[in-house]
């Protein structure tokens, strides 16, 4: 790790990051369409979709290769690609929608619906995850780093690598499977090592890694924030420091993804000493889709070469419905035709055997040129019962702006969409651990949204006539979380829940003598 240190110091980059840098998005993403369709095209998938006639539509200098594959292959969304074909997969057929037979399944958190996704993860995805995780370490370069922060220990807080297995394939969190196959030259660095590792009782896990802190110098940290910050605070309380730097002085990166760490960020800092460098990674259960690859940007970089084909689906009511579900007749971009802030609902066809597979997330360009997105949201994670059209993005940067007003810890909050005798309100949930007035909350986050979405501003003079808000312990919505079976890994609370995740929540504040307006 000292010599990748100082070749990171010297700025020495991958063949495929290059790659991207000096060609065209449009160029990069044809070709990457095309070697996905040729692995394929023996496949169950490719046969019925014919992707030999269409590989032949690539020869031609015009659009034509786009227009033949986006015609003949339908979307997909989660159910409709498993009732169709990944069952297949999962009873152990080969050759379904990727080469071979599918070994691993990751099991999603199931926050847009009632039960666990199973997502094939193949050999070549966690061979592409592993490439894209080393050009993110790589863009370090660009930071003035000492070489021996590549000698340190790197904490990476995910799910169990004890994986289940059902005698013909294993399942679990996508972290544990990527874990669990770590190149052999990394496991030195990597802690909390195997043992602890496999522990599937999160809380046993959290108890054992505090344990062993004070044994390690660690660099790095890697997690969800939620569950990150937990784990420090508890070390430090344990340990009875002042910050988190008393014990892993060298601690000077933190990377973190699946979910804004913008509400977490106040109550992060100050458990350290001294500020971090904060990496912000795109990283699916269906695949490695960006990074952050410059210092002081908010966006990310799309990985337009490593496994995965994009194309971009404007998020708008004619090509989605009510409850975020897409449109058979929705128009899809390719990377070419989009524009720059516009947010559009992804799909993804991968090295995975995903086909024209709708995501759920929502993301916007803040750059065409260097594809450098943000996520804005989930497809089914906003609100739009009157059209109001709020995104995650709107609640999320309302909850930061509040937090800073009333100089308060807002680190959780999720928000349901409610009737109100013939009209509709919204009812936030918003975890404190601070006295404040709820009114004089609700008062600002509804104030909040009426700057940021014009939208929003309109209905609530006409049809979204209620707004409400119940503080809770910020420990209430990680309850939440282990009842449902979610505790830890990559697991995040969601930002809105609908449906039967609603009721189920109101039933679990009812059961904990929470009162309901």
């Amino acid at each position: 790790m000292a010599i990748l240190g100082t070749l990171l110091k010297r700025g020495i980059r991958l063949r495929e990051s290059l790659e991207q840098e000096y060609s065209s998005p449009r160029e990069l993403q044809k070709q990457e369409l095309k070697k996905l369709m040729i692995k394929a095209r023996n496949t169950e998938f490719g046969k019925k979709y014919q992707f030999d006639a269409l590989l032949k539509e690539f020869k031609k200098g015009n659009e034509d290769f786009y227009t033949a594959f986006s015609s003949r292959v339908p979307i997909y969304d989660y159910e409709k690609i498993y009732k169709e074909w990944w069952y297949r997969s999962k009873e152990g057929s080969k050759h379904i929608t990727w080469p071979g037979a599918i070994r691993y399944f990751a099991l999603t958190s199931g926050t847009s619906g009632a039960s666990s996704k199973y997502i094939p993860i193949t050999k070549d995805m966690v061979i592409a995850i592993r490439k894209t995780g080393v050009r993110q370490l790589l863009t370090l370069s660009k930071y003035e780093l000492s070489d021996d922060l590549f000698t340190k220990g790197i904490l990476m807080l995910g799910g169990s690598t004890d994986l289940e297995f059902n005698g013909t394939f294993f399942s679990g969190d996508l972290s544990g499977i990527t874990t669990g196959r770590l190149p052999v030259w990394f496991q030195r660095f990597y802690k909390p090592g195997k043992k602890i590792s496999k522990n599937k009782n999160w809380g046993d896990k959290i108890d054992q890694i505090v344990k062993m802190a004070p044994k390690w110098d660690i660099g790095i940290i890697v997690g969800v924030p939620a569950w990150l910050q937990i784990l420090l605070e508890k070390i430090i309380a344990t340990h009875k420091l002042d910050s988190i730097h008393d014990i892993w002085p060298n601690l000077q990166i933190f990377v973190h993804g699946g979910v804004s760490f913008e509400p977490y960020r106040k109550r992060f800092e100050k458990l350290l000493k001294k500020p971090l460098i904060y990496l912000e990674t795109y990283l699916a259960s269906e695949g490695f889709l960006a990074f952050q690859t410059t210092p002081g940007r908010k966006s990310m970089r799309l990985v337009l070469n490593n496994g995965i084909f994009y194309e971009f689906i404007p998020f708008t009511d004619s090509n989605f419905g009510a409850n975020g579900e897409v449109h058979p007749n929705a128009i899809a971009l390719k990377i070419d035709q989009i524009q720059e802030g516009v947010d559009y609902a992804l799909l993804i066809s991968t090295c995975a055997g995903a086909w024209r597979y709708l995501i759920g997330d929502v993301i916007r360009f803040d750059s065409k040129g260097e594809s450098e997105i943000r996520i804005t949201g989930r497809t089914k994670h906003f609100l739009n019962l009157c059209g109001e059209h709020l995104s995650m993005d709107n609640m999320n940067h309302a909850v930061e702006l509040v937090s800073e007003e009333l100089n308060v810890d807002i680190c959780e909050f999720t928000v349901l969409g409610l009737p109100a005798e013939s009209l509709f309100m919204h009812h936030w949930f918003v975890g404190i651990d601070e006295e404040v007035d709820e009114t004089e909350l609700m008062e600002k986050i509804d104030e909040k949204l009426k700057v940021l979405n014009d939208d929003y501003a309109v209905e609530r003079q006409h049809a979204l006539k209620k707004v409400t808000v119940t503080k809770l312990p910020s420990t209430l919505f990680y309850d939440w979380l282990k009842s449902q079976g979610k505790e830890g890994g990559q697991n995040k609370f969601p930002r809105v829940l609908k449906g039967e995740k609603a009721d189920m929540w109101l039933a679990f504040l009812r059961e904990n003598g929470i009162p309901q307006t």
